[in-house]
């Protein structure tokens, strides 16, 4: 599924995002970057970004 679909989970399709929270985006984000994905190997983009980003400053 792709990131638009996941988001639809949590926000269906016709929500108004003004009417939305910070503190309800902030929990949709910090659930899809840490959920794993079958096409990164069952990481979670969050561990593919420490990865990456570790790797970049050494």
């Amino acid at each position: 599924m792709n990131t638009n679909g996941l988001i639809r989970q949590y926000f269906p399709k016709g929500s108004l995002f003004n009417d939305i929270s910070d503190s309800d985006t902030d929990f949709v984000e910090n659930r899809l970057n840490n959920r794993p994905r079958r096409t990164i190997a069952f990481k979670t983009p969050f561990e593919l970004f420490q990865t990456n980003f570790v790797a970049l400053e050494t």
